[in-house]
């Protein structure tokens, strides 16, 4: 049974870049609070009429290009997003449609949140071990700039989220490289605690109205000391199960690459498993949280920066809504 690996990478964010003084009088925050709590001190947002396919195309494109493949030889689209173009039909059949492949190909959505990279990872694994499909393109992307509230009531989440898309292009793997495991969890305990409940059939007969709005529902809320106190828990021990299913210690790691979230998350992941801060990648200070682009965007970055190399074993790491949680180990 071949190992699948990642054949191309890719990743494309907004040119347009809002600092935190932006957001200080739009949020009445300050650069000193949002950095101190978050380490963040930049992010991307689309402007007005950019759909999250806008912004993945460009990734979708360079990561088949890094492949070495043809848009034709792709056979699986698959998205992980909360901010589709629509409520439905999903993004990947846009993403389809606009890439010009085949209609025989399948093009599906997952909703995974934070987790979602992962999860893709773990889902396109397993069709190529099966054979199933050769080239399948998966794609973490979104666009949470247009579902925050900017105002000063949205501060707490508002001044966290930026836009991002990735890519990559999943292949059997011909030798030792490739994903050595993956690792998915969930505990819908935390539903309450992370996520936006509309427009959902929570709220039947409508699954939005005045109302849900002026109930802002319709927002995305977090329970940030409970999201903290369980993604500085379940991200290290995904980790150890990672480490153990591959008879591997953190020392044989030369990277983590955790979902950025907030600096003093990675942080505190880092001291619980006894990892220096240097191996934990960290970049959430140029693009902020990213949801389910943190991840392919902070591998594209780490191998610019070359903190890996090929024959080197790395760990992706994260923590998201549901909840949900999970880790892969790779050799690259």
């Amino acid at each position: 049974m071949n190992k699948s690996k990642i054949a191309g990478i890719a990743f494309n964010v907004p040119d347009n870049v809002v600092t935190n003084h932006d957001l200080e009088e739009m949020m009445d925050t300050t650069d000193e609070w949002i950095q101190t709590r978050s380490g963040i001190k930049e992010r991307r947002w689309v402007k007005p009429g950019i759909a999250n396919s806008d912004l993945a195309l460009p990734a979708c494109q360079e990561a088949i290009q890094n492949a070495g493949i043809n848009v034709d030889d792709i056979d699986a689209i698959i998205v992980g997003t909360v901010t589709s173009d629509f409520n439905f039909p999903g993004m990947a059949p846009i993403i389809q449609q606009k890439l010009g492949i085949s209609a025989h190909v399948p093009a599906y959505d997952i909703s995974a949140a934070c987790s979602a990279f992962i999860y893709l990872l773990e889902i396109g694994d397993q069709y190529i071990k099966s054979g199933k499909y050769k080239n399948i393109l998966l794609i973490g992307s979104d666009i949470m700039s247009t579902i925050i509230e900017r105002t000063p009531e949205g501060r707490a989440t508002g001044v966290l989220f930026g836009d991002g898309s990735g890519a990559v292009v999943l292949q059997a793997s011909n030798d030792d490289s490739g994903i050595l495991s993956t690792h998915l969890f969930a505990d819908g305990k935390g539903v309450e605690h992370l996520g936006a409940k509309a427009p959902g059939s929570f709220f039947n007969p409508l699954r939005i109205d005045e109302q849900i709005v002026a109930d802002r529902h319709h927002l995305p809320v977090q329970n940030g000391r409970e999201v903290f106190k369980n993604a500085v828990k379940r991200m290290p021990e995904s980790i150890e199960v990672a480490l153990k299913e591959n008879n591997l210690n953190i020392d044989d790691v030369k990277l983590v690459i955790a979902h950025q979230a907030n600096r003093r998350i990675l942080e505190a992941c880092a001291k619980r498993m006894n990892l220096p801060i240097e191996k934990m990648f960290i970049n959430i200070h140029k693009y902020g949280n990213t949801t389910a682009a943190t991840i392919p965007i902070a591998i594209c970055e780490a191998l610019e920066q070359n903190k890996f190399a090929k024959g080197d074993t790395i760990i992706l790491t994260a923590f998201g809504a549901g909840y949900t949680w999970a880790s892969a180990a790779i050799r690259w």
